[in-house]
Formats: structure tokens, C-alpha cells, sequence
């Protein structure tokens, strides 16, 4: 009898023990508890501590009260001017209202690819409106506030707060890009070419003038060196003309003495001469006779 009293009382304080383990439990501090009875919403803790709920009636689900990231894959968008993009985002949220996000969602895991839906959708539709070149520009930051507010609006319905929505980045595809390159650098060779043939012909220009110039300024100093070489030839013609009518007879030995240095300096050591050459007659007679032309 005394053995089954004891077998009783620990059946029943391992009951208990169970019992009372079902009771408690713990909400952290980054944490909010959902009460779930059969299925239906009892209500939600948000001040952290030990609670207490009934045994296997109450069901507690646990939701993080921090912001979440949501990274969704790369995906490629069609922009307003037609042209492909490949956009890479993350959205940062937390879950506000436990009740809700339970009863439309039920759990983190079903909440991710609706969020990530929710993204997407509001990203096709804005981007579908707007071009490549507002992208490039300022209007870029109103472009993601406007998906991000559309974002936030829907999610509120689920009981989710959306603080941010941001491009991780926003590019063209692979292929494109290596279009719009090669489209960039035959137009650039282009200019070049084209740059080129202009800077030629500029140098072909300034070349022409330059010779022009040159043909100008050459004709007008041959043109004053031959007027200034006939005024002094005149002037040279003036003094041999005065010289000579101041005094004829020295003028006609200074004559004499030009031709023997002339010719003796242009001869060989030897020259050959008939005695009666006029070349010897100042040499026989003396300057007198030589310059009378005796």
C-alpha cells in the first residue's frame, strides 16, 4: 500500500512539474509573445519577463521586435524608356502588430516571399514610369522614396512596419552595357576622326597662310633691296662721276691699278706677255705716260 502511495505521489509531482513547466515561460527583450487558445488570438505581451499560460490549451508564438533585412534576389526590370536594368534592394522592417501579422501571415517564413512580392510589384510599377536618365540624376532618391512609401502603405495592412527601402545597386545587364560601350567608343573614335580632319585642315589653312605671308613679305624685301641696291648704285655712279671729273688722269691710273690686281691675282705664278702690251705700258713708262695713253 505504501509502495503505491509512493508511486502515486510521483506520478503526481512529475504531473505537476509538467504542469507547472506548461505555465511559464520567458519573453525576451527583443521579443513580443502572441497568445494563441485552440486556434483563436488571445492576445499579445510586450513587456519582457516570465508569464504565465494555461497548459496545453495556450500556444505562444515568439516575433522579433528589432528591424529585419529582407534581401531578395537580383531581378531585371523594364524602365519607362525601355531599357533593361538588373536591380539589387533590401528592405528593413519590423513587426508592429503581432495580431495581425499572425492572422495574415502566420509566421516569418510565409512573411518573406509577401514582402518580397510587395517590393517587387511596387518596383516594377515606379521604375516603369521613369527613365534610364533619372536614375543617373537626383530624381533618384525620389524614385526609391516613392517605392518605399508604397511599401510601407501595403505592409501596414500586414502588421509591418517599413523604415527603409534602398538600392543595393542598379545596373544594366552584362550584354548591354558591353553594347552601349562599344556603341560609346565607336562614337568617341568618331569625334576623334572627325577632330582630326578638322585640326588638319586648320594646319593646311595656317600652312597657306603662313606661305602667302612668307611670298608677301619675301617680294616686298627683294623689291626694297633692289631699290635700295639701284640708289646705291646711282649713288656709287654719282661719286665714280665726280672723282672722275675732279681729277681724269688719277682716275685713269686708279682704273690701271684695279686691272694688274685683278688680273695678276686671278693668274699663275708665271704670266706671258708680248713687250707691247698694254698691260706693260705703265711698267715701261711711268704712271705720266700710262694714264695719257701713250
Amino acid at each position: 500500500m505504501n509502495r503505491t502511495l509512493r508511486v502515486a505521489a510521483g506520478v503526481a509531482a512529475i504531473v505537476a512539474i509538467v504542469l507547472v513547466s506548461g505555465m511559464l515561460f520567458t519573453v525576451g527583450e527583443t521579443e513580443q509573445a502572441l497568445i494563441v487558445r485552440t486556434g483563436a488570438p488571445q492576445g499579445v505581451i510586450t513587456e519582457p519577463g516570465l508569464k504565465v499560460k494555461v497548459p496545453l490549451v495556450d500556444t505562444v508564438i515568439l516575433y522579433d521586435t528589432r528591424l529585419l533585412t529582407l534581401e531578395p534576389p537580383t531581378e531585371q526590370v523594364i524602365l519607362g524608356d525601355q531599357k533593361r536594368i538588373e536591380v539589387e534592394t533590401y528592405t528593413r522592417y519590423r513587426i508592429v502588430d503581432p495580431l495581425r501579422f499572425y492572422q495574415s501571415l502566420r509566421t516569418l517564413e510565409q512573411a518573406v516571399p509577401q514582402l518580397s512580392q510587395l517590393v517587387s510589384s511596387s518596383l516594377r510599377r515606379e521604375l516603369g514610369q521613369v527613365a534610364l536618365r533619372a536614375l543617373l540624376s537626383e530624381e533618384r532618391t525620389q524614385v526609391v522614396e516613392r517605392i518605399q512609401r508604397e511599401v510601407a502603405e501595403k505592409a501596414r495592412a500586414l502588421g509591418i512596419e517599413v523604415a527603409e527601402v534602398r538600392f543595393h545597386r542598379a545596373d544594366l545587364p552584362l550584354e548591354t552595357s558591353q553594347a552601349i560601350y562599344e556603341r560609346m567608343k565607336s562614337e568617341r573614335q568618331r569625334e576623334a576622326k572627325e577632330l582630326r580632319a578638322q585640326g588638319f585642315e586648320w594646319a593646311q589653312e595656317i600652312q597657306a597662310k603662313a606661305d602667302r605671308e612668307r611670298t608677301v613679305i619675301l617680294s616686298q624685301a627683294q623689291r626694297e633691296a633692289k631699290i635700295t641696291r639701284g640708289e646705291a648704285d646711282a649713288a656709287a655712279s654719282r661719286i665714280l662721276a665726280s672723282a672722275f671729273s675732279a681729277d681724269p688722269q688719277f682716275y685713269k691710273l686708279y682704273r690701271s691699278l684695279q686691272t694688274y690686281r685683278q688680273a695678276l691675282a686671278d693668274s699663275h705664278p708665271t704670266i706671258v706677255l708680248s713687250p707691247d702690251s698694254e698691260l706693260l705700258r705703265a711698267f715701261k713708262s711711268g704712271p705720266g705716260n700710262a694714264s695719257s695713253g701713250r
